[in-house]
């Protein structure tokens, strides 16, 4: 999954990230190549955490709806990929059937937010059956 992410620089201070879409997930580096580097483990410990503590993910918004926001209107925009699947603890392989239509929607899809298609299937079943959850 992709992040946006906005890059700041004072003149006398290393480059900070901040990550919108993750209230209090922050990292920095002394160069950009490093301040995304940073980002990226910053956003898989975040995420690794909520999912520990049983947390939802925050819904992500889009990279215009961020920008239009005054809070970063300084900033230096990138976004930063994060496998997802990676993060849900051990991964176990199954075998499952789907019409081949399906299939290519869920892999533009993936592709499209910069996953794997095991890394969107996950997601996306953890986000129904927290949904769903709720309505009990």
């Amino acid at each position: 999954m992709r992040y946006p992410v906005v890059i700041h620089k004072d003149v006398e201070s290393a480059y900070g990230v901040s990550v919108p879409d993750l209230p209090g997930c922050f990292s920095a580096g002394d160069t950009l190549e490093e301040a995304i580097e940073a980002a990226q483990e910053a956003i898989a410990c975040h995420l690794e955490g909520l999912l520990m503590d049983g947390e939802p993910t925050p819904a992500k918004k889009s990279l215009e709806k961020h920008q239009a926001s005054d809070d970063y209107k300084s900033g230096i925009w990138a976004l930063v990929n994060v496998d997802l699947s990676k993060l849900l603890s051990k991964t176990k392989r199954i075998n499952i059937t789907v019409p081949a239509r399906v299939l290519a929607i869920v892999d533009k899809a993936a592709a499209r937010e910069g996953e794997t298609r095991s890394g969107l299937l996950a997601r996306a079943a953890l986000s129904y059956v927290e949904r769903h959850s709720k309505e009990q």
